[in-house]
């Protein structure tokens, strides 16, 4: 069913387990991660950026694409379909609009105040429609869309402040980690992270999962993390999988063959991932 992630979140902060947040790029992929995860019977939040929104046609193509292979691959697991790294209130309007059941608005590129304002005015029309609403405090650096950022760590008082006057349902301090691979061993704030989570009702989320050492992780999750977001990790699994396949198979020009050359890759991976987050249903 497609639900919000309060349901799933809220579990995983009690459980001390984590939810893998992993970002859809075309039907294919959602396919994969719908039948992996369900095969595993474990919750999936399906992220969607706006690179990727916009690639595959718009967010009500997305939530029909999401509702119809629920319907016919049988889903019974809970699957949350959320906008990753929504830059603007208007972003997340559509995708509410448009079906989607959870968003994230990341305003942290403003000051405090003004990430305060503008995140309060997503909760307030998220919430009215039953959607969850993920923020982001201090910036998480690194690449995602092809847009490079530098990072700037949060601090529990800002955690804290973003949270009593937004009411959000989960929140994303930066501490550490970045997006797409690292360069260099990643160096997360896990004393921080910790104390923000002691005085958080809400979930804690961790963006840049891919590179994080499995050691890393665990703490991460240990500290109050419930929900990890991958995309740059299955990129390149799948990548590696399908080069290899077009190196060994140059005949070859179906490209339901040439996308479906990586699936094995993305569901053992899935798999991985899940085992290590320790997700329950």
């Amino acid at each position: 069913m497609l639900v919000n992630f309060n349901e799933i979140l809220l579990n995983a902060k009690k459980g001390k387990y984590a939810v893998p947040h992993l970002n859809i790029n075309n039907l294919e992929w959602t396919k994969y991660i719908l039948e992996k995860c369900n095969e595993l019977q474990v919750p999936v939040i399906l992220g969607v950026s706006e690179g990727a929104a916009k690639y595959m046609g718009g967010y009500h193509a997305i939530t029909g694409m999401v509702k119809g292979l629920m319907e016919d691959l049988n889903i019974t697991i809970p699957v949350c379909l959320h906008v990753d790294h929504g830059s603007s209130k208007e972003t997340c309007i559509k995708a509410i609009d448009a079906g989607f059941t959870s968003v994230m608005i990341d305003a942290s590129r403003h000051e405090l105040e003004e990430n305060i304002r503008i995140t309060k005015e997503v909760v307030e029309y998220a919430h009215e429609r039953g959607v969850s609403v993920e923020a982001e405090v201090g910036h998480i650096g690194g690449t995602e869309d092809n847009i490079t950022s530098s990072a700037t760590n949060a601090t529990l008082e800002d955690c804290l402040t973003l949270y009593n006057n937004t009411k959000i349902d989960a929140l994303a301090p930066a501490l550490g980690s970045v997006h797409g691979f690292y360069k260099g061993e990643p160096n997360l704030d896990f004393e921080t992270m910790k104390t923000i989570n002691e005085q958080l009702p809400i979930p804690l989320v961790l963006h840049g999962g891919t590179g994080i050492p499995d050691d890393k992780i665990k703490k991460a999750i240990s500290c109050g993390i419930s929900k990890i977001n991958i995309n740059t990790d299955l990129q390149s699994v799948w990548s590696k999988a399908v080069r290899k396949f077009l190196e060994e198979n140059q005949d070859v020009y179906d490209p339901r063959k040439i996308i479906g050359s990586g699936e094995q890759s993305i569901k053992n991976r899935i798999e991985e991932i899940v085992t290590l987050f320790g997700t329950k249903r």
